[in-house]
């Protein structure tokens, strides 16, 4: 087995003189931190003025999105996932890194930013925590693709209204309810079912609170201050609550 990850369109530094690459990680903080200030930049070009609650709003919708993105790739490469949770397991055996930290310091060409294929081993390192992402018959691995597919276009949506306040404030809240409420709720289910089947004993705590809790963390916090501008914005019947 290789000593470096150069494997389905991943390079390793070697390679960096002939393609263009970037790191798995600065890249995904590259689209995270794009889509957060498009939104503060475009409120601040319309509206003169910047608002704390709507930066992080912002930056959990943007989160949000690339994530959808992760998810709809993980149905799409399910098979793949399970066979590349093996790979990993194998090549932690063998050379004593930790999957995660790994692929995300590994090379992608700029030529496959968006490909599947990469993207896919974000669920089969985590898999080595929890398994239960490389099994679809699991609640973890539904409720993830299920929100791939299903909260990507309100997503965009409830971003774009709290940015520049083109949708009712009422509807604006009902959609931010659904959304937030959703996002509290799957993943503190996950997070129990995590618990509850044991999951947590075949991982030290470090891991536990490094690679599951600190991950999945942000959609519980950042939607309960979700619910709370939702309701705001419904009672207010204005987007006071965002600076608007």
């Amino acid at each position: 087995m290789s000593d470096s990850p150069s494997y389905r369109g991943i390079h390793p530094r070697a390679n960096a003189r002939f393609v263009p690459t970037i790191r798995v990680l600065p890249l995904a903080a590259l689209i995270v931190t794009a889509f957060t200030v498009a939104g503060v930049a475009v409120r601040y070009y319309v509206y003169a003025d910047v608002s704390v609650v709507h930066c992080a709003l912002s930056l959990f919708l943007a989160l949000n999105l690339m994530i959808c993105y992760w998810e709809a790739c993980l149905f799409l490469r399910r098979s793949d996932v399970e066979t590349r949770t093996a790979y990993w397991r194998e090549r932690r055996r063998e050379t004593g890194r930790t999957p995660a930290l790994e692929f995300f310091a590994a090379e992608v060409p700029w030529t496959g930013v968006l490909s599947p294929t990469v993207w896919t081993d974000v669920w089969s390192t985590y898999s080595q925590y929890d398994p239960s992402f490389a099994d679809r018959r699991t609640f973890g691995f539904n409720a993830d693709t299920a929100n791939g597919f299903v909260t990507a276009v309100p997503t965009l949506l409830l971003y774009a209204a709290v940015t520049v306040g083109f949708m009712p404030a009422l509807l604006t809240g009902m959609l931010g309810l659904a959304l937030f409420w959703q996002w509290t709720y799957v993943t503190s289910v996950y997070l129990a079912s995590f618990f509850i089947a044991g999951r947590h004993e075949r991982i030290s705590r470090r891991e536990m609170w490094v690679f599951v809790l600190a991950t999945n963390a942000p959609w519980v916090l950042f939607p309960l201050l979700g619910l709370y501008v939702s309701v705001r914005l419904i009672l207010d019947g204005n987007y006071s609550v965002v600076g608007l």
